[in-house]
């Protein structure tokens, strides 16, 4: 997937989310930016939307978080009017971003959030994992003709299936992200080889939008062939904001970019190969040598042959083929053994 200047088929992409790491503060969300880009993000990734485009100020117990998670005892909106990164920031921060020499993208909650993208001339559309199941969304989206990307948090592979699908009526530059949407994600439920059956199942590029605590799960998905990761981040640990408690910081970004791109490059390719360091390398291996001296006549035996390092000797498979016959000259002690050497 190509995302302005970025392209996931040459290296996989590196995505700072900034959420609510901002705390309502403009400044706070400049310093995390700026960064994001030292610790070697490729991308910074928003949330557009304000709490009347995302739920209903309503305190019915339906919009009243009660499902074990970091934000119980709070309603809907409450929440979102602390999280909600201001609509008047977003041109500001796309240009900060486009300074820095990095894409800016964000997901999009409504179809005002999308044509307020649009006017940004954002990069690519992200559908966040509860949006999944909003076709008209997903769709008025892919009329863009944006990449899109989209994550699995609570999908089934029927709702995968149906979003795909209603992408595909426009394009297909789609990625989808393997993600659980528990914040943070316990390690049990990760179930990186997810992301190989993604893949095979749907035949587009799988990345991983990452909740759980470090930095392990995301250099272990490339390694299983994630081409994204996204990461929540935060400028400071000592914050306090919504995601403060599964959001990776500066020092931790740094490492898992370095580490990934290590892992990037140690991948190598497919097809087995053997390179030139295993060329050279070979003759390290062991081989045939005499390693007792052998009269001419006498009988080559296990006592006088052996299979030693290096390798410059016979293979070491015909030991047993040669075991009992004797030798045509006489052999010194560091000989190489060779099948000329034996009596026919």
């Amino acid at each position: 997937m190509k995302i302005g200047k970025l392209d996931s088929s040459k290296k996989v992409l590196l995505i700072a989310e900034l959420s609510a790491n901002h705390n309502q503060d403009l400044s706070l969300a400049k310093e995390t930016i700026i960064a994001a880009k030292e610790a070697g993000a490729d991308a910074v990734k928003l949330q557009t939307y304000t709490p009347d485009t995302i739920t209903l100020n309503c305190k019915n117990r339906d919009f009243f978080i009660d499902r074990g998670t970091l934000w119980d005892g709070e309603y809907l909106y409450d929440l979102y009017k602390k999280a909600y990164t201001p609509w008047e920031w977003h041109e500001e921060l796309f240009q900060l971003c486009r300074s820095l020499d990095m894409e800016c993208f964000s997901a999009a909650f409504d179809n005002s959030a999308v044509d307020l993208l649009e006017t940004l001339n954002t990069s690519a559309h992200k559908i966040a994992s509860f949006e999944i199941t909003d076709i008209p969304l997903i769709e008025y989206m892919a009329k863009t003709n944006k990449p899109l990307i989209i994550s699995t948090g609570i999908a089934t592979l029927s709702d995968i299936e149906l979003a795909l699908s209603s992408v595909r009526k426009y394009h297909n530059n789609i990625m989808i992200l393997k993600c659980i949407s528990a914040y943070p994600t316990p390690l049990k439920e990760m179930n990186l080889l997810n992301i190989l059956s993604l893949k095979d199942i749907f035949g587009v590029e799988v990345g991983l939008s990452d909740h759980s605590l470090g930095i392990s799960i995301p250099i272990a998905s490339v390694a299983l062939g994630a081409r994204l990761i996204e990461k929540h981040f935060i400028l400071d640990k000592k914050l306090k904001t919504p995601d403060s408690e599964f959001s990776i910081d500066f020092k931790e970004f740094k490492e898992m970019s370095k580490s990934v791109r290590e892992v990037e490059e140690a991948l190598g390719e497919k097809e087995y190969k053997v390179t030139e360091q295993m060329k050279i390398n070979k003759n390290g291996a062991r081989s045939l040598y005499v390693v007792k001296e052998i009269k001419k006549g006498e009988v080559i035996t296990n006592d006088n042959v052996k299979s030693i390092r290096p390798a410059y000797g016979l293979h070491p498979k015909y030991l047993d083929e040669i075991l009992g016959k004797k030798v045509s000259k006489t052999l010194k002690k560091g000989q190489r053994m060779k099948k000329e050497y034996i009596l026919r």
